[in-house]
């Protein structure tokens, strides 16, 4: 082993030697030693592609040239030989974005003493372990051991941006104290300075992880959040920073891209620099005021109130000088109404009062921090064309090329019952769906009111059937009837949740629509079929009229070619489409337990998932054989069969329409 780290060392010296001897003639020279080039294979990123330009850094004693001064080594060096371009073809060179990626003199003995102690496992106590170790010895390895952050024995330019961004993350809602910088100054010893180049390293790829999946993981806060989160690679990561011109924008960059986050970001800064509408003072409560009401005598009379000023001022009015509730005041009290889901009077009543005062600023900031946060969970790709539910905003909107196509209300979970964050592909519609009753309501609500009358399911519509191994099954045929109403948005996921039509309409003139076991009903579902088919099928000419037409006692599935996104969120802070900051109720309490593990104890480790105990929704009721009167047809099905995708039939191939026997995901909460 000695003997052949001392033949490394000497060929080492030897390359040097010839570096410090050979004049730098650009590509040129770059191009007499290809074989050099040093390259290490590591998973592609969807979210950090990989740096595709070398740039050449050969100049002695150097300590951070420009990028744009380092010519790529394409424009000059001769082609590679076809073995080592059959190598790089499935693999993803990682390299700091020069060929040699060559230490400053003065940094000799911080490369050696970066080669040694990441060898031997001296920083696992820094970076948490071999896996990690071993990913970032490999990136260094690919440099040959050449520091990111140190040239010269001070923190290079690139560590100074770095350093820089760092220090300002409480801009996108994170904590710059979790991210700390260690001391780079002259004079220190290659021990200390290989030790604070990996620290440093920590911090970064710290930040990475934190920015592109979150300081705290969903599971943390509740079961019924799934998201597949992006895992930044740390190879991935210090690739890109390296290859950038700018460090500081390249970290930017691991930020979620969406424009309500970065719109979330803005109102973030007004409110901190006090010039947001949270600041406005607060208009006192009073009686309800009209425009126009009656005296004793029965006679118009316009009301007077002293808030009446303020409350001009509030919305940019005229001020008259008088007290009176005018028309025009009452037109903006009407506006504001719409536009915050109220019920639009006109008149100033105290709910109206609440939603035109807000939280205060510093609740505000927590809310905005929080739903930044929830963010970073969400798919950085939200599709083109896309479906995105706010629950708590009772809202669907769907979103083709970043614009708005349609938006509805709907009703969404109870506070015992929540709709689930996830999100899924829609793959189908189906009109006259059967509602198979999900096994915790048939446990939780139906088996005692059989216990109490066991016509009680007749009664409502719904049959019961047993199998010969015990298991229960509730249902309910097509109709007008049905709970799922006439017609069914399907995007098959583990809460075996969907989008519904409800023959309760009445709900949907309610401010706040809390109300179902976990699904979304819909409050137009043929114009809604209409927008997501038109999207999905445009030659197929889908209308409402058409899908109505299609009503009757057997289920129709009308399958897409290619799945859209469904975005379940909770978005308790939101930047409408006028550019004004919207906060809604916490319906869940999803902001204050995300706010407690934040300001909680545990928070550094909160971005590790815990286990959660599996749902026990989706197991199958079984009851003793015979109970509701024999098998019931004896099918053999689980639960499970009656499901997404699982039929008697082969899987249908994607197409428009399917057989109306398909009883596919036509069991949920709902």
């Amino acid at each position: 082993m000695a003997s052949a780290r001392f033949e490394h060392l000497l060929a080492g010296t030897a390359v040097a030697l010839a570096l410090a001897l050979t004049p730098y003639t650009g590509g040129a020279f770059a191009a007499s030693e290809p074989e050099m080039t040093a390259a290490v294979s590591v998973p592609e990123s969807a979210d950090l592609p990989p740096p595709s330009v070398r740039d050449i850094a050969v100049a002695p004693a150097r300590t951070e040239a420009p990028a744009a001064q380092t010519p790529p080594v394409e424009a000059a060096a001769t082609p590679a030989p076809a073995k080592a371009k059959a190598e790089t073809t499935n693999s993803v060179p990682v390299t700091d974005g020069t060929k040699f990626a060559t230490a400053s003199v003065g940094d000799t003995a911080v490369v050696d003493k970066l080669r040694e102690q990441l060898a031997t496992g001296k920083f696992d106590r820094i970076l948490g372990g071999k896996k990690d170790r071993a990913t970032i010895e490999a990136f260094y390895a690919s440099r040959d051991f050449a520091p990111l952050w140190i040239a010269d024995g001070v923190i290079s330019e690139r560590g100074k941006a770095a350093a820089a961004y760092l220090s300002g993350v409480d801009a996108d809602g994170l904590e710059p104290s979790e991210y700390p910088i260690p001391q780079i100054k002259a004079g220190m010893e290659p021990d200390a300075l290989a030790e604070a180049e990996i620290k440093f390293t920590d911090a970064v790829l710290t930040f990475a992880r934190h920015a592109m999946s979150g300081r705290v993981h969903y599971s943390r806060v509740s079961a019924d959040i799934v998201y597949d989160l992006a895992k930044p690679d740390p190879a991935n990561v210090l690739a890109r920073i390296v290859k950038a011109q700018d460090a500081a924008t390249a970290l930017d960059g691991l930020n979620p891209p969406h424009p309500q986050y970065k719109a979330l970001k803005a109102k973030l800064a007004e409110i901190r620099k006090g010039s947001s509408d949270v600041e406005k003072p607060v208009i006192p409560s009073g009686p309800v005021l009209k425009y126009s009401a009656k005296d004793k005598k029965g006679q118009e009379t316009v009301m007077e109130d002293p808030r009446v000023p303020a409350l001009r001022q509030w919305f940019s009015l005229k001020d008259d000088g008088d007290t009176k509730y005018d028309k025009p005041l009452a037109d903006a009290i009407s506006k504001f109404q719409k536009e915050h889901r109220l019920q639009v009077t006109g008149q100033l009543t105290q709910g109206t009062l609440d939603a035109i005062n807000g939280p205060k600023r510093e609740k505000t900031v927590d809310i905005i921090l929080a739903n930044m946060e929830r963010w970073r969970w969400v798919p950085r790709d939200l599709g083109d064309t896309h479906v995105m539910v706010n629950i708590p905003d009772f809202s669907l909107r769907v979103v083709k090329d970043g614009k708005l196509v349609w938006k509805t209300k709907v009703v969404v979970g109870q506070p015992g019952k929540p709709t689930p964050l996830l999100s899924a592909e829609m793959k189908f519609i189906t009109v006259n769906p059967t509602w198979n009753v999900p096994p915790s309501i048939i446990q939780n609500e139906y088996l005692p009111a059989l216990a109490a009358d066991p016509q009680a399911m007749d009664r409502i519509g719904l049959k019961v059937e047993q199998n010969p191994d015990g298991t229960v099954r509730i249902w309910q045929p097509p109709g007008d009837r049905n709970a799922l109403g006439r017609i069914r948005f399907n995007f098959p996921n583990k809460f075996l949740v969907y989008q519904h039509d409800t023959p309760d309409k009445h709900l949907f003139a309610h401010e706040k629509r809390a109300y179902s076991h976990g699904c979304m009903r819909v409050e137009n579902p043929l114009k809604y079929g209409e927008v997501i088919l038109g999207l999905a099928l445009p030659n197929e000419r889908y209308t409402a009229e058409r899908l109505q037409k299609m009503f009757g006692g057997s289920e129709v599935n009308i399958n897409f070619p290619a799945g859209i996104p469904d975005h379940l969120t909770y978005q308790t802070a939101f930047v409408d489409d006028a550019g004004a900051l919207q906060i809604r109720d916490d319906v869940y309490g999803r902001d204050q337990r995300l706010l407690a593990i934040l300001k909680g104890s545990d928070r550094k480790m909160a971005d590790i998932a815990v286990d959660r105990k599996a749902s026990s929704s989706s197991a199958p009721v079984r009851m003793p054989p015979g109970t509701f009167g024999g098998s019931g047809g004896g099918s053999g099905f689980t639960f499970f069969d009656r499901l997404f995708g699982s039929t008697p039939e082969p899987a249908p191939k994607p197409r428009a329409r399917v057989g109306s026997n398909d009883r596919r995901n036509n069991s949920s909460p709902r």
